[in-house]
């Protein structure tokens, strides 16, 4: 029988202007500490934002995203972050903050394959919905 785990997760949130408060869906970040798993899964739908803002400053965006997976990994790469525990790393990530990149309210999953987890997350809460088949 596969081992089950219990995991938090985030959805990351591109918010381009902050002031109006609409976003779109920009990835995942899921943690199971039993596992010793903390992990962001990225998907930008640059179209997608510039739909709500066609000023966005697509390499901004692109390069604060991009860090997000860094300090998930831990270690010097992520500079100070890199120190904190794998819990510690989650917490800050997922922290309320008013900036462009924000999360959603923590959730609770189970599973018995946090990469395919992910990856169904990603399917179902970051991707464009496919449209109807007629």
């Amino acid at each position: 029988m596969p081992t089950l785990h219990t995991y938090d997760y985030a959805i990351v949130r591109v918010v381009p202007r902050v002031d109006r408060g609409e976003f779109i869906n920009a990835g995942v970040i899921i943690a199971c500490a039993r596992a010793g798993y903390l992990k962001a899964f990225i998907e930008l739908d640059e179209a997608r934002l510039q739909a709500l803002d066609p000023s966005v400053d697509l390499t901004l965006v692109r390069a604060t995203l991009a860090t997000l997976p860094v300090v998930c990994e831990g270690g010097p790469g992520a500079g100070p972050l890199g120190r904190l525990s794998l819990r510690e790393r989650f917490d800050w990530l997922v922290a309320p903050r008013s900036s462009s990149i924000q999360t959603s309210p923590v959730h609770a999953g189970r599973c018995d394959d946090l990469g395919l987890a992910g990856e169904r997350l990603l399917a179902r809460m970051v991707r464009a919905p496919a449209p109807p088949v007629r």
